[in-house]
Protein backbone atom coordinates (compact mmCIF):
# COMPACT_ATOMS: atom_id res chain seq x y z
CA UNK A 1 0.00 0.00 0.00
CA UNK A 2 1.32 3.53 -0.81
CA UNK A 3 1.58 6.05 1.89
CA UNK A 4 1.38 9.46 1.90
CA UNK A 5 5.02 11.54 2.28
CA UNK A 6 4.93 14.18 4.80
CA UNK A 7 6.01 17.64 3.68
CA UNK A 8 8.28 20.07 5.55
CA UNK A 9 6.49 21.74 8.61
CA UNK A 10 4.44 18.56 9.54
CA UNK A 11 5.88 18.15 13.57
CA UNK A 12 7.14 14.66 12.54
CA UNK A 13 9.95 15.83 10.61
CA UNK A 14 11.27 17.34 13.40
CA UNK A 15 11.34 15.51 16.28
CA UNK A 16 14.15 12.35 17.68
CA UNK A 17 12.45 9.24 16.07
CA UNK A 18 11.88 7.16 19.02
CA UNK A 19 14.04 3.47 19.06
CA UNK A 20 12.24 0.27 17.82
CA UNK A 21 12.02 -2.37 20.56
CA UNK A 22 13.02 -6.00 19.42
CA UNK A 23 9.88 -7.33 20.66
CA UNK A 24 8.03 -5.31 17.57
CA UNK A 25 10.58 -6.10 14.87
CA UNK A 26 8.66 -9.61 14.66
CA UNK A 27 4.96 -8.12 14.83
CA UNK A 28 3.06 -8.64 11.42
CA UNK A 29 2.06 -4.04 11.21
CA UNK A 30 6.19 -4.16 11.65
CA UNK A 31 6.98 -6.38 8.76
CA UNK A 32 4.16 -4.63 6.46
CA UNK A 33 5.28 -1.21 7.54
CA UNK A 34 8.65 -1.64 5.69
CA UNK A 35 6.88 -3.73 2.36
CA UNK A 36 4.52 -0.22 2.40
CA UNK A 37 7.81 1.86 2.67
CA UNK A 38 9.08 0.07 -0.02
CA UNK A 39 6.38 0.35 -2.35
CA UNK A 40 6.17 4.35 -1.53
CA UNK A 41 9.81 4.53 -2.21
CA UNK A 42 9.55 3.03 -5.24
CA UNK A 43 6.44 4.61 -7.00
CA UNK A 44 7.87 8.17 -5.48
CA UNK A 45 10.72 7.51 -6.54
CA UNK A 46 13.59 7.66 -4.13
CA UNK A 47 16.57 6.40 -2.92
CA UNK A 48 15.76 6.83 0.92
CA UNK A 49 13.22 6.67 3.01
CA UNK A 50 12.62 7.18 6.65
CA UNK A 51 9.55 6.46 8.81
CA UNK A 52 9.17 10.44 10.11
CA UNK A 53 8.69 10.94 6.20
CA UNK A 54 5.45 8.46 6.24
CA UNK A 55 4.33 10.06 9.76
CA UNK A 56 6.40 7.65 12.24
CA UNK A 57 8.52 8.41 14.69
CA UNK A 58 10.17 5.50 14.60
CA UNK A 59 14.21 4.56 13.84
CA UNK A 60 13.68 3.12 10.72
CA UNK A 61 14.60 4.10 7.43
CA UNK A 62 15.14 2.09 4.20
CA UNK A 63 17.53 2.31 1.63
CA UNK A 64 17.96 1.37 -2.60
CA UNK A 65 19.17 2.77 -4.99
CA UNK A 66 18.12 1.21 -8.00
CA UNK A 67 20.26 0.92 -11.34
CA UNK A 68 17.80 2.46 -12.97
CA UNK A 69 17.55 5.66 -11.33
CA UNK A 70 21.30 5.79 -12.75
CA UNK A 71 20.25 5.92 -16.84
CA UNK A 72 20.27 10.15 -16.71
CA UNK A 73 23.13 10.68 -15.05
CA UNK A 74 26.74 10.31 -17.13
CA UNK A 75 29.58 8.09 -16.24
CA UNK A 76 31.50 10.75 -14.89
CA UNK A 77 28.97 12.59 -12.93
CA UNK A 78 28.21 8.70 -11.23
CA UNK A 79 32.20 8.37 -10.43
CA UNK A 80 32.35 11.88 -9.20
CA UNK A 81 29.58 10.70 -6.72
CA UNK A 82 30.86 6.92 -6.34
CA UNK A 83 27.68 6.16 -7.05
CA UNK A 84 26.65 2.55 -7.97
CA UNK A 85 23.23 0.68 -7.41
CA UNK A 86 22.55 -0.24 -3.81
CA UNK A 87 20.31 -3.22 -3.19
CA UNK A 88 17.21 -2.70 -0.76
CA UNK A 89 18.06 -2.62 2.90
CA UNK A 90 16.63 -1.85 6.24
CA UNK A 91 18.41 0.31 8.88
CA UNK A 92 16.63 -0.20 12.47
CA UNK A 93 18.39 1.57 15.25
CA UNK A 94 20.88 3.22 13.51
CA UNK A 95 24.20 4.77 14.66
CA UNK A 96 26.13 6.70 12.37
CA UNK A 97 30.50 6.98 12.70
CA UNK A 98 32.48 9.47 10.66
CA UNK A 99 35.13 6.81 8.88
CA UNK A 100 36.58 9.92 6.92
CA UNK A 101 36.54 13.67 8.06
CA UNK A 102 36.75 14.99 4.40
CA UNK A 103 33.48 15.93 3.17
CA UNK A 104 31.98 16.47 -0.71
CA UNK A 105 29.58 19.11 -1.96
CA UNK A 106 27.01 17.78 -4.09
CA UNK A 107 23.06 18.73 -5.22
CA UNK A 108 20.85 16.78 -2.76
CA UNK A 109 16.79 16.78 -2.78
CA UNK A 110 14.32 15.09 -0.39
CA UNK A 111 10.86 13.69 -0.99
CA UNK A 112 9.72 15.73 2.27
CA UNK A 113 11.02 19.02 0.80
CA UNK A 114 9.72 18.42 -3.01
CA UNK A 115 10.88 20.31 -6.06
CA UNK A 116 13.47 21.94 -4.23
CA UNK A 117 17.58 20.53 -4.11
CA UNK A 118 20.78 22.14 -2.82
CA UNK A 119 24.32 21.71 -2.11
CA UNK A 120 25.03 20.47 1.10
CA UNK A 121 28.49 19.05 2.35
CA UNK A 122 28.51 15.20 3.96
CA UNK A 123 31.10 12.98 5.27
CA UNK A 124 32.82 11.08 2.32
CA UNK A 125 32.71 7.89 4.42
CA UNK A 126 30.97 6.73 6.99
CA UNK A 127 30.11 3.26 9.13
CA UNK A 128 26.64 2.75 10.43
CA UNK A 129 25.44 0.00 13.37
CA UNK A 130 22.27 -0.89 13.06
CA UNK A 131 19.70 -3.39 12.79
CA UNK A 132 18.26 -5.26 9.92
CA UNK A 133 14.49 -6.15 9.37
CA UNK A 134 15.06 -9.35 11.46
CA UNK A 135 16.22 -7.87 14.55
CA UNK A 136 20.61 -8.87 13.85
CA UNK A 137 22.75 -6.39 14.18
CA UNK A 138 24.59 -4.71 10.77
CA UNK A 139 27.96 -2.88 10.36
CA UNK A 140 27.94 -0.89 7.29
CA UNK A 141 30.46 0.70 5.57
CA UNK A 142 30.07 3.69 3.28
CA UNK A 143 31.43 5.84 1.38
CA UNK A 144 30.61 8.40 -1.61
CA UNK A 145 26.91 8.82 -2.83
CA UNK A 146 26.30 5.54 0.19
CA UNK A 147 27.53 7.42 2.82
CA UNK A 148 25.34 10.44 1.61
CA UNK A 149 22.32 8.77 1.57
CA UNK A 150 23.08 6.87 5.19
CA UNK A 151 23.47 10.37 6.38
CA UNK A 152 20.48 12.00 4.91
CA UNK A 153 17.70 9.21 6.06
CA UNK A 154 19.57 9.02 9.54
CA UNK A 155 19.33 12.42 9.47
CA UNK A 156 15.51 12.28 9.69
CA UNK A 157 15.35 9.97 12.47
CA UNK A 158 17.00 12.83 14.43
CA UNK A 159 14.64 15.54 13.50
CA UNK A 160 16.84 16.93 10.70
CA UNK A 161 16.42 18.50 7.37
CA UNK A 162 19.04 18.54 4.12
CA UNK A 163 18.14 22.24 4.58
CA UNK A 164 19.33 22.43 7.79
CA UNK A 165 22.78 21.57 6.31
CA UNK A 166 22.46 22.91 2.65
CA UNK A 167 24.65 25.83 1.37
CA UNK A 168 21.72 28.69 1.37
CA UNK A 169 22.71 30.37 -1.61
CA UNK A 170 22.60 26.83 -3.87
CA UNK A 171 18.64 26.18 -2.84
CA UNK A 172 16.83 25.97 -5.88
CA UNK A 173 13.94 24.05 -8.03
CA UNK A 174 14.82 21.07 -9.24
CA UNK A 175 13.24 22.71 -12.38
CA UNK A 176 16.00 25.13 -12.60
CA UNK A 177 18.52 22.53 -11.66
CA UNK A 178 17.51 19.95 -14.35
CA UNK A 179 17.34 23.06 -16.48
CA UNK A 180 20.48 25.09 -16.12
CA UNK A 181 22.77 23.71 -13.60
CA UNK A 182 22.75 19.89 -13.67
CA UNK A 183 24.97 19.73 -16.65
CA UNK A 184 27.30 22.08 -15.40
CA UNK A 185 27.92 21.33 -11.69
CA UNK A 186 31.59 22.45 -11.69
CA UNK A 187 30.17 26.14 -12.65
CA UNK A 188 27.66 26.14 -10.12
CA UNK A 189 29.67 25.54 -7.38
CA UNK A 190 32.28 28.57 -8.21
CA UNK A 191 29.09 30.47 -8.40
CA UNK A 192 27.49 29.83 -5.70
CA UNK A 193 30.18 28.40 -3.25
Amino acid sequence: MQLEIVQAGDPVLRQLARHVQHEELAAPHFQQTIADTLETLRLAPGVGLAAPQIGLGLQLAIIEDRAQYHASWTPAQLQARTRRPIPFHVLINPRLEVADDAQLEFFEGCLSVEGYTAEVPRFSRVRVHCLNERGEPQLIEAEGWYARILQHEIDHLNGKLYVDRMKPRTFMSLKNYTDRWRQHEEEAHRIFG
